[in-house]
């Protein structure tokens, strides 16, 4: 009995001292859960990540050989190198040059056309030889023979081919400015996805620094005989996995990069930083103004109105089909018996009429006028396409942008919740399951937040591509002066 009394007034005088304890430690404010640092926990006017450039993140992307090489690479430099070096747009350029030497081959047909012919044959004319009783064999020479031809009207057939070709290459354009739109989208999207990589780099590795606290303090406390084995090897278990999860991150960056290089059209370049960070930029564009941007920038909504013009270019030229050509030609010869023995010319204007198949020119135009309303409707189709674009890039970029406030309050929220288990733990009250759920939960809420920044600034870009130009924040449309229109005096 007397023992037992003595081993609670033992538990009363610990109980008493601990909470002492604990009671100067938080008086002393030492303890982490206790108070916000501001320096950790920025204002909302601060939402975007720093990153800083001499950070160790950086220094790893650097290249060492003979001479070490670094470039801090902006967004606008990877679009000049993409604009340069990618192969789809040397690709839709060369088309479109292409086109235009077909528009000159089309007009080649009111140019002149020249011909030589030189030779010699061994004739026997079975008739006369037949008629004469004796074989007729005799030399004839050409020694030269020049033949010019002109084709002077053909009554519009040719200007319509031209008008084809013509509008051919308007589409080629338009093509090229398409590609232009979708590889500087394709770049953007990489370059933050880069971003979004070294952010979850950093993040890896501040979690590896936290559980190193954190395995040190459990390391203490079993070595003064305060906690037992199971939180050493708890924290040495969440310490491998923070590692592996490092080296995951990092190998992510490597492969961001790659996809960054292969926007740009280059196939190994890799000896650059990023001069800027993931961050939020504003867009206060309306639905009602990205829809009337579209329908003046949009590449593809111009390439649809130029089809059906094509297509209707095509029926007026089947229609031609059975219209004559007039032209001219003339010939000089000098041959004969002997190369030089005699000349000869010949020349005159002629109205050539094609061979004329009425049946096959009905349904020509059948066919024509068909592909015609096809293309209409296709090309009704593509408008409603595109507005259905704009509108669901529209509304991905405004769902993310609300978003974006959120992830940040869950990130300061998940902070806060891991310090104060810190601390609890630090004090030695505790739990190291609640530490690291708290760990873990501001981790995925840190990714949280900088995936939502990525998919923001991915979901402008797509919205940039959609509407066929860029998104320039407090963009001021002026609007256009009226012209005055004055009668001329009679």
């Amino acid at each position: 009995m007397k023992n037992l009394k003595l081993l609670i007034a033992s538990f009363i005088i610990c109980s008493m001292l601990l909470s002492s304890a604990q009671a100067a430690f938080w008086e002393k404010g030492e303890a982490i859960g206790n108070e916000i640092k501001h320096e950790e926990f920025p204002e909302s006017k601060d939402v975007e990540p720093l990153i800083n450039v001499e950070s160790n993140t950086n220094k790893n992307l650097t290249i060492r050989g003979s001479v070490e090489n670094t470039y801090n690479v902006t967004l606008d430099d990877c679009m000049k190198y993409a604009l340069g070096n990618n192969p789809r747009i040397q690709s839709a350029m060369q088309d479109v040059f292409a086109s235009d030497a077909r528009i000159k081959q089309t007009w080649s047909s009111y140019f002149p056309q020249f011909s030589w012919q030189t030779g010699y044959s061994r004739i026997r004319q079975l008739q006369l030889s037949d008629v004469f009783r004796e074989n007729l064999i005799y030399n004839y020479w050409v020694l030269g023979q020049i033949s010019v031809s002109q084709m002077l009207y053909d009554f519009g057939v040719t200007q319509n081919q031209v008008t084809i070709r013509k509008l051919d290459n308007e589409g080629y354009k338009i093509i090229l400015t398409g590609t232009v739109n979708d590889v500087i989208c394709d770049v953007k999207t990489a370059y933050y996805n880069l971003q979004f990589a070294l952010e979850a780099k950093k993040v890896a590795e501040d979690s590896v620094k936290k559980y190193e606290a954190f395995y040190n303090q459990a390391k203490a406390y079993y070595q003064v005989g305060s906690k037992p084995k199971v939180d050493v090897t708890i924290a040495e278990v969440n310490l491998s996995n923070a590692k592996l999860t490092l080296i995951q991150a990092e190998h992510s960056v490597e492969i961001a990069m790659a996809k960054l290089n292969n926007a740009m059209g280059l196939s190994y370049f890799n000896k650059y930083n990023l001069a800027g960070c993931l961050r939020y930029e504003p867009s206060d564009i309306s639905l009602e103004k990205a829809i009337k941007i579209t329908q003046n920038s949009r590449p593809e909504f111009h390439l649809a109105d130029i089809k059906v013009e094509q297509a209707r270019q095509n029926v007026k030229l089947v229609k031609k089909s059975y219209f004559p050509q007039l032209t001219v030609e003339g010939q000089y010869q000098i041959g004969g018996m002997h190369p030089t023995s005699n000349t000869g010319y010949n020349f005159g204007g002629y109205l050539n009429f094609p061979t004329i198949n009425g049946m096959l020119i009905k349904h020509e135009i059948r066919e024509a006028r068909s592909l015609y309303s096809r293309q209409q409707s296709e090309a009704l189709n593509t408008k409603n396409n595109i507005y259905l674009e704009v509108q669901q890039s529209y509304y991905s970029l405004d769902e993310k942008k609300s978003q974006i406030p959120v992830a940040y309050l869950g990130m300061k929220q998940a902070k806060e919740n891991y310090d104060l288990s810190y601390g609890r733990y630090k004090v030695g009250v505790g739990d190291p399951i609640e530490l690291k759920d708290a760990q873990t939960e501001y981790q995925n809420a840190q990714l949280t937040y900088y995936q939502t920044l990525y998919e923001y600034n991915a979901a402008r870009a797509k919205l940039e591509k959609s509407i066929g130009r860029n998104i320039a924040y407090g963009e001021v449309e002026l609007e256009k002066p009226v012209k005055k229109r004055f009668k001329k005096a009679k």
